[in-house]
């Protein structure tokens, strides 16, 4: 005959031992009561007056981010600067963060038993975390903000994609948060780090080329290569920025076309900002006919230079370059303050009609490509191209 057997085993969840928990929990309670009802009060008042002061922090917090209309009466919440943004992260301390700060700060004084002292540690882990995430998220967004407000900025459509990153900025700080809680806690938080990153690894692959542009758009907000309004050559392409937007920039072209590329494709080129200079820097090469006497040619660098200079420019370079095939080379470099080339072209042209009508009248001929053939006679004598003197 087989054996019965009675198999036992424990439940996962034991109502005899957390009702024994709390037992102990109240009866040390009541005893930690009874033995230091002073350091309690004590404590409780020095609580209030935490929270107290805490709640008028908030409080200032709340008006570094506001300001009056013109009438004086109603206000309005605005972003203005640094002080804002701090203002705006502080006014978004929340009650259960000040009770535990001031909770955590007592606990100490008062004497408080290891069991309520581990939920006081355990309460304020999970508030501590949370409320950094909080104030994490509000000055990362009021930092964006800040930069996409400004005049450069205004109207973009960088500034109706503040929903897609305040989403992306709170799931990744809430997420870091989560995982930071349940490891105080003690949860193996492994597997989730794992699934997290496998999670996102996935998202990224799915939208890199969307998230490639928006971070592109974030750095040149931040960077700031560019702003609107500046003219930038990239490549074969010169122009004007018009807008820089969530995922491309649109550059008005000197040609007339509207030209749009993508944001991260633009930072991957070579950039040349055109709009940040304080000069144009204008360069001639100028030939003159070897005939010139040498003591005209001393003189050339100088003449080119108190043309330039009397037109308002400034020269970086005059003097003479080369022996040429056909004439004697002299360069001119000279700088025209500003970068506006609607003032730089009539100034070099003033310059170019000066040179000449100066040239002429010290008597100086500007070279141009010449070629003399040379003739020869029956009897091997060279018959001169140009007429001799009897």
């Amino acid at each position: 005959m087989p054996k019965n057997t009675t198999a036992t085993s424990s439940p996962i969840f034991d109502s005899n031992g957390v009702q024994d928990q709390l037992t102990g929990l109240y009866t040390a309670s009541e005893v930690w009561l009874h033995t230091h009802w002073l350091q309690i009060l004590i404590a409780l008042a020095v609580g209030v007056v935490i929270v107290v002061a805490l709640h008028g922090l908030r409080r200032l917090g709340e008006r570094l981010c506001r300001r009056k209309d013109v009438s004086g009466v109603a206000e309005t919440l605005v972003r203005r600067g640094w002080g804002a943004i701090v203002g705006r992260a502080i006014a978004r301390t929340n009650n259960f963060f000040i009770v535990m700060l001031a909770a955590k700060l007592v606990a100490g004084y008062a004497g408080a038993p290891s069991q309520v002292s581990t939920t006081i540690n355990f309460l304020w882990t999970v508030a501590s975390v949370f409320q950094a995430a909080i104030w994490a998220r509000e000055l990362i967004l009021g930092a964006i903000e800040h930069r996409t407000s400004s005049e450069h900025y205004s109207g973009e459509a960088l500034l109706s994609a503040m929903g897609l990153i305040r989403l992306l900025v709170t799931v990744a700080l809430f997420a870091i948060a989560l995982v930071v809680v349940l490891d105080n806690l003690g949860v193996n938080v492994t597997g989730l780090i794992a699934g997290l990153g496998v999670g996102g690894i996935a998202i990224g692959l799915a939208a890199q080329g969307i998230f490639g542009d928006l971070f592109a758009a974030l750095a040149i907000i931040f960077d700031r290569p560019f702003r609107r309004g500046d003219k930038i050559s990239y490549g074969t392409t010169n122009g004007v920025i018009e807008s820089i937007g969530l995922k491309s920039t649109r550059i008005r072209a000197f040609t007339g076309e509207l030209r749009v590329i993508s944001n991260k494709q633009l930072l991957d080129k070579e950039i040349q900002n055109t709009s940040v200079r304080d000069h144009i820097r204008l360069a001639f090469t100028i030939g003159v006919t070897y005939e010139t006497p040498p003591d005209t040619l001393a003189r050339v660098p100088q003449i080119m230079r108190e043309i330039v200079e009397g037109e308002g420019g400034k020269v970086a370079r005059s003097s003479f370059e080369t022996f040429g095939a056909s004439s004697l080379d002299f360069v001119l470099q000279f700088d025209i303050p500003g970068d506006d080339w609607a003032t730089a072209h009539p100034m070099r042209d003033r310059i170019m009609v000066s040179l000449i009508r100066r040239f002429a009248a010290e008597g100086i001929g500007i070279a141009y490509p010449t070629q003399t053939t040379y003739t020869a006679g029956p009897d091997g004598k060279l018959v001169m191209p140009y007429a001799t003197a009897p």
